[in-house]
């Protein structure tokens, strides 16, 4: 019993044993088979992924050379319109180089006539001395020749002699004669030219009013009497404030304001636009209002600067510099915008630049620069405008070769590199566009800011104003450095220094402004 008990017990064991044996072979066996099906499908998506980068990387290279292509038929383009471009410069270059030569051809040859006339006039002269020298030796004879013949009175012999003397002073009356008929004939010509200037002037009404005009307009007619305000008080003081002729008349719904300084016309057209939003218009509200829009005009001013500096793609210049650079937008020369036509000339003188190799950015920045003395004030700085830029250029950082391109660009000084002469070449070409330029107006211009200047020349003023299309001068004196007597001999003494030192069409008013104020304010 015993013994079969161990023979189960056995047999179990030996069975077992088989089993896990057996179960444990079968497991290696199927996950061998499952390894290799895992391995099967790892190939096969490896080679699928190959394809699909293959693919991948084919499409890629099309879109390359299709990238490419298009690429190079844009810079094709591109390059057949800038040489098409250049070819047209290069063209205006060459007749403009052409009308140069032609006009060196000319005054070489008016130099060789002036020199060939003045040896003629030296050799007159010398024959004119000589001949003087022999006349008093005749003199001398023709007496001793009188002494000596007795046959002869003593009136025959005054008589030959004075018929010599008046025979040889008509020669020399003739030379003299056509003498100052040449100067006659060139001081005509100077004359005539200055007449011709002063003509055109006049008859260029049209051009000069889009130039020294702006229209204010008004939400009705009704507030024209407000602005006039009782006896015209309102309107004398936004004038005496800024210096412009306010111009009310039958234009329904408009305010004309007349001034040849772009800056005063506009902070007067910023001052009653603001003056007519608020509604309240006296002389004292009209002051404080026209400060604002000084103080507005400034801020544009800087925005105009940093907006033309921006739009070149210059960098680090200093503020002062943009500030003058956008004051050029209030001042045109010879009719011409001056911050379009710096903004141009940098324009040309950065391709210019780029075409001979030279640092377009430096080019740009001398380009911008090259006008901006011309809106310093002369009591500020004494110069030419080209100067007085250089000056401002190296006060506020500019690298010397650029100072040196913006003083040269008149050839007032000897120019230190190519940029002095980029600079003078791209101001001509900037000048010499068709309807770029109106020299009537400019000498009409200058003409106010002269009588302006003589104005400010005297002691004790405080402002003063050219009106009236130069008409009539406007002068506020200082009622503590001078009295209602002195008041009356300065207007005296203006009017004599007009008179002396300028020309001008007509007559001019000269109008002298003393007034006395006490403020007081009740608590």
């Amino acid at each position: 019993m015993g013994n079969n008990i161990l023979l189960n017990i056995l047999l179990f064991v030996f069975v077992g044993a088989g089993t896990f044996i057996g179960g444990y072979f079968v497991s290696r066996i199927f996950k061998g088979r499952q390894f290799k099906q895992l391995e099967q499908e790892a190939a096969s998506i490896r080679d699928m992924a190959q394809r699909e980068a293959e693919t991948i990387k084919k499409e890629a290279e099309l879109h390359a050379k299709d990238t490419m292509l298009k690429l190079r038929q844009e810079f094709e383009v591109e390059t057949k319109q800038r040489r098409e471009e250049f070819s047209v410069t290069e063209r205006r270059l060459l007749q403009k180089e052409d009308h140069v030569e032609k006009r060196l051809d000319l005054l070489d040859k008016k130099e060789k006539d002036q020199t060939i006339r003045f040896e003629a006039l030296k050799g007159k002269e010398v024959e004119n001395v000589q001949k003087a020298d022999e006349l008093s030796k005749m003199v001398q004879q023709e007496k001793e020749i009188l002494h000596k013949i007795s046959n002869l009175s003593r009136d025959e012999a005054k008589n030959m002699l004075l018929a010599r003397v008046d025979e040889d002073l008509m020669h020399e009356k003739a030379v003299r004669i056509r003498q100052m008929e040449e100067e006659i004939k060139e001081s005509a010509d100077k004359k005539g030219r200055e007449l011709i200037s002063i003509a055109m002037q006049r008859c260029a009404s049209d051009h000069a009013a889009e130039t020294t005009i702006s229209m204010v307009h008004l939400p009705s007619d009704e507030m024209k009497g407000r602005i006039i305000g009782r006896e015209g008080r309102n309107i004398r003081a936004l004038e005496q404030a800024t210096g412009v002729d306010i111009i009310i008349d039958d234009t329904p719904e408009a305010v004309t304001i007349s001034g040849f300084d772009m800056v005063r016309r506009e902070i007067a057209r910023l001052a009653l636009e603001q003056l007519i939003a608020d509604g309240r218009i006296h002389p004292g509200r009209i002051e404080e209002v026209v400060e604002k829009a000084k103080k507005t005009l400034e801020q544009k001013i800087k925005e105009e600067g940093e907006a033309a500096v921006f739009e070149l793609g210059i960098h680090n210049m200093h503020i002062e510099l943009v500030k003058l650079v956008g004051r050029l937008k209030y001042r045109t020369s010879f009719g011409q915008n001056g911050l379009q036509h710096t903004k141009e000339v940098a324009r040309l003188m950065s391709v210019m630049a780029y075409q001979l190799g030279l640092d377009p950015q430096l080019a740009k920045r001398a380009g911008l620069l090259h006008d901006i003395g011309k809106v310093v004030s002369t009591d500020a700085e004494e110069g030419t405008h080209a100067v007085v830029g250089a000056r401002l250029a190296r006060k506020y950082g500019e690298v010397e070769v650029v100072a040196q391109a913006v003083e040269s660009h008149h050839n007032e000084v000897e120019m230190g590199s190519i940029f002095g002469v980029l600079v003078c070449v791209a101001d001509a070409v900037s000048a010499s566009r068709p309807g770029a330029r109106a020299e009537s107006l400019e000498t009409y211009i200058k003409r106010l800011e002269g009588l302006e200047k003589i104005a400010y020349s005297f002691k004790g003023i405080e402002k003063a104003f050219a009106l009236q299309a130069g008409r009539e001068v406007r002068v506020m004196v200082d009622p503590a450095k001078l009295n209602d007597d002195e008041s009356v001999v300065l207007a005296r003494d203006i009017r004599k220094k007009i008179e002396a030192d300028m020309e001008y069409p007509g007559q001019i008013k000269v109008l002298v402004v003393r007034e006395t104020r006490a403020v007081e304010f009740a608590k």
